[in-house]
């Protein structure tokens, strides 16, 4: 299991990085997730996948609940306990309705089937699906 380092131990880069998530967040730098207390035992790692997480996560042609949602559905493929508990959260957070929940859990179950239904009977891809 990961080593978690409280707010008031992390080294200077590592303070840093919870700062400005905390921020931006409005939140206590102390309130911060263990994600990122897991991540301050090592700093580089955490300061590229903060900015990484920023931009991708940040303002841009989809909304907020969007991104959660396609984040929430990769963890979910990835098998991943701790991104399907908080991005959840701050779907739910963010606008995700009990019945939207249903919905968009419908939608992830039948893609992983047909994802694996045209894996495993190696269908190939039409040529109209194609890029040009």
């Amino acid at each position: 299991m990961a080593k978690l380092v409280e707010y008031k131990d992390m080294a200077p880069r590592a303070k840093a990085v919870v700062d400005t998530i905390a921020r931006g967040r409005s939140i206590k730098p102390d309130e911060i997730n263990n994600v990122w207390k897991a991540l301050a035992v090592h700093p580089d790692v955490m300061e590229r996948f903060a900015e990484e997480l920023k931009a991708a996560m940040g303002p841009g042609s989809l909304d907020p609940l969007t991104k959660e949602l396609v984040y929430l559905s990769v963890s979910i493929a990835n098998g991943c306990d701790y991104c399907i508990a908080s991005h959840g959260a701050m779907a739910a957070k963010k606008g995700m309705t009990v019945e939207m929940h249903e919905e968009f859990m419908a939608v992830v179950l039948a893609a992983q089937k047909g994802n694996k239904i045209a894996q495993a009977y190696r269908v190939p891809v039409d040529k109209a699906f194609e890029e040009k």
